[in-house]
C-alpha cells in the first residue's frame, strides 16, 4: 500500500527564522528614520535585530562596525565572495539585496560611494556587544525575595504552554458546539483583526482559511504573526511604537527563570504586560506586581530556538509526531498530542484513539466539514498526488451549485422588452443567470431598485 509521510501539524521547523527573511523586517522598513533612530538608542533593539538579519546582511554589519571611518562600496564589493553575488528571487544580486535592506532599515545609507553604519546603530550595538553602557535597555533584575522565589523554569514552561494553547485550542474547537476555555477579550479582538477568526452574523467566532493555516506554521511563526497585528494596533491604543517594539526586544535578550523590575518600564511598557500575560510570554504573580519573568516564549522571540519545549510533565505541547497518509485516505498519526488530535479532527473522522496513535480517514464528509471551515484543498500541498486530486474532486462537488440573494425577472410582454431591461442590468454588472428562451433573467438584490426603477420608467412612458 503506498504511503506518504508528513509532518505533524504545528511542529517546529528545521530552518531557522533568519534563513529567509524574518516577518518583522518588512514592517521595520516601513517605519520612519525618526523611529528607527529612537529604536537604535537601545543597545538591546539593535541586538536583537542584528539576529533577525540575514547571514550575508549581519556579515556587512560586522564588517563595518569596528571601523572609524566610511569605507567605499567598491572595497566592501570586493570582500563579497562569489556566492554573495549570485541572483535569487525575484532577479536581485544576494549583495545588492543584502545593501537596500539595510538602507530600507536605515543601518546604512541608501546608494551611497561610500558606506558606513548609522551611528546610533553602531554606537549602540558595539555596547550590547561588548557589555558596556548603562541603558538598562536589557531589563532590571528584581532583588532577590528569599520568601517568594522566582518561578521555576519548568514552571514558566507549563504556563506559557498553558496560555498559549488555551489560544490555539479555541480556535480549532470554534463552530464543534464543544466548550473550552476562552481567552481573554483581547485576544479575541486580536483573532479577529488579524483575520484568523471571524463571527458571522453576529454569531459565535469560527476559524477562517487563514486560521487553519495558521495553525499548521510553527509556533515561532504563529506568535509573529500575533505580534505583528499587535504592533499594528499600537498606533490605534495611542501607544508609543517604540516603546512597544524596544519591549519585545528587551524580553528577547533576557534571562529565562529570572525576575525583573517592572518600575524601570515605560507607559506603554506597562500597559503591555497584561496583553503580554495574556499570550504567555510573561509571568506575573499577580496583575499589581512590580516583578515579572520572561517565558521561553518571549526569550527566543529573536533567535533559532524552540519558542515552547518539547516535553513537559502534563503537557500537551508540540512534540514530535508523524503522521502516515496512505492512498486510501486512512491517516496514522503518532502523536499524543491532544492539540494536533483536534486539528487532524478538523478535516479528518476519527476512528481510533490509543496512547500515542491515532488512526482516522479522509472521507467526502470530512473534507466537506472543513471545506465549511474554510479549508482548501490548497492548503494540504504535502499530500500524495491521488488524494490531492480527490479532495479537489469533492471541492469542486461543493462549489458546483453557488446561492445568491436576487429577483427573477420575467412575464414580459415582448421579446423587445426583455432585450432592453436585460442589457439595462448588464451594463449594470447585476446579472447573475438569464435564459432568452424562456425570456427572464435573475439579478442580484442590489442591482433590484435600479431596475425597478428602470421598469416603472419605460412603463410611464409606453412600454407595454
Amino acid at each position: 500500500m503506498a504511503s506518504s509521510s508528513i509532518r505533524a501539524p504545528g511542529t517546529a521547523d528545521a530552518t531557522p527564522p533568519t534563513a529567509l527573511v524574518h516577518p518583522l523586517i518588512p514592517f521595520l522598513q516601513q517605519q520612519s528614520q525618526n523611529t528607527l533612530t529612537r529604536l537604535y538608542q537601545l543597545p538591546s533593539s539593535c541586538l536583537s535585530i542584528y539576529r533577525l538579519l540575514a547571514p550575508l546582511e549581519r556579515q556587512l554589519v560586522m564588517s563595518l562596525l569596528w571601523l572609524e571611518s566610511a569605507i567605499p562600496a567598491a572595497t566592501m564589493a570586493a570582500w563579497v565572495v562569489r556566492d554573495g553575488k549570485q541572483l535569487r528571487p525575484p532577479h536581485e544580486w544576494l549583495y545588492d539585496g543584502a545593501l537596500d535592506t539595510l538602507a530600507r532599515l536605515h543601518i546604512l545609507p541608501n546608494a551611497a560611494a561610500k558606506l558606513a553604519l548609522n551611528p546610533t546603530f553602531k554606537t549602540s550595538f558595539r555596547q550590547a556587544i561588548t557589555g558596556s553602557g548603562t541603558s538598562g535597555s536589557f531589563g532590571v533584575p528584581a532583588e532577590v525575595d528569599e520568601k517568594r522565589p522566582p518561578l521555576t523554569v519548568e514552571g514558566l514552561d507549563g504556563y506559557a504552554l498553558e496560555r498559549w494553547e488555551t489560544i490555539l485550542h479555541y480556535m480549532v474547537s470554534s463552530g464543534t458546539g464543544q466548550s473550552p476555555t476562552k481567552p481573554s477579550t483581547g485576544v479575541l479582538y486580536l483573532l479577529q483583526r488579524s483575520g484568523l477568526m471571524v463571527s458571522l452574523r453576529g454569531g459565535p467566532l469560527q476559524i477562517t482559511s487563514e486560521g487553519f493555516q495558521f495553525l499548521l506554521h510553527s509556533p515561532h511563526d504563529q506568535l509573529w504573526a500575533l505580534l505583528l497585528q499587535y504592533l499594528h494596533l499600537a498606533e490605534t491604543r495611542q501607544m508609543d511604537l517604540v516603546e512597544v517594539l524596544s519591549f519585545l526586544f528587551m524580553l528577547s535578550t533576557m534571562q529565562l527563570g529570572r525576575e525583573y523590575s517592572a518600575d524601570h518600564l515605560g507607559v506603554s511598557q506597562k500597559a503591555m504586560l497584561e496583553d503580554l500575560r495574556d499570550y504567555g510570554l510573561i509571568w506575573q504573580r499577580k496583575p499589581s506586581s512590580h516583578r515579572f519573568s520572561p517565558t521561553r516564549l518571549s526569550t527566543t522571540l529573536t533567535s533559532s530556538s524552540p519558542p515552547l519545549p518539547t516535553t513537559t510533565t502534563n503537557s500537551s505541547g508540540p512534540a514530535e509526531g508523524f503522521i502516515v497518509l496512505e492512498t486510501n485516505y486512512r491517516i496514522y498519526a503518532y502523536t499524543d498530542n491532544p492539540l494536533q488530535t483536534a486539528v487532524l479532527n478538523l478535516f479528518v473522522s476519527l476512528k481510533y484513539r490509543f496512547p500515542n496513535l491515532v488512526v482516522g480517514s479522509i472521507t467526502r464528509d470530512s473534507v466537506k466539514k472543513a471545506l465549511n471551515n474554510g479549508i482548501s484543498a490548497d492548503q494540504n500541498p504535502l499530500l500524495p498526488v491521488t488524494v490531492q486530486d480527490q479532495i479537489r474532486l469533492w471541492e469542486l462537488e461543493r462549489n458546483r451549485l453557488k446561492s445568491a440573494d436576487g429577483y427573477l425577472y420575467t412575464s414580459f410582454t415582448s421579446q423587445a422588452d426583455y432585450e432592453l431591461v436585460l442589457n439595462y442590468a448588464r451594463e449594470l454588472g447585476v446579472v447573475l443567470w438569464e435564459s432568452p428562451a424562456k425570456r427572464c433573467f435573475f439579478g442580484t438584490q442590489e442591482g433590484h431598485a435600479n431596475i425597478r426603477g428602470f421598469i416603472e420608467r419605460r412603463t410611464t412612458g409606453g412600454m407595454a
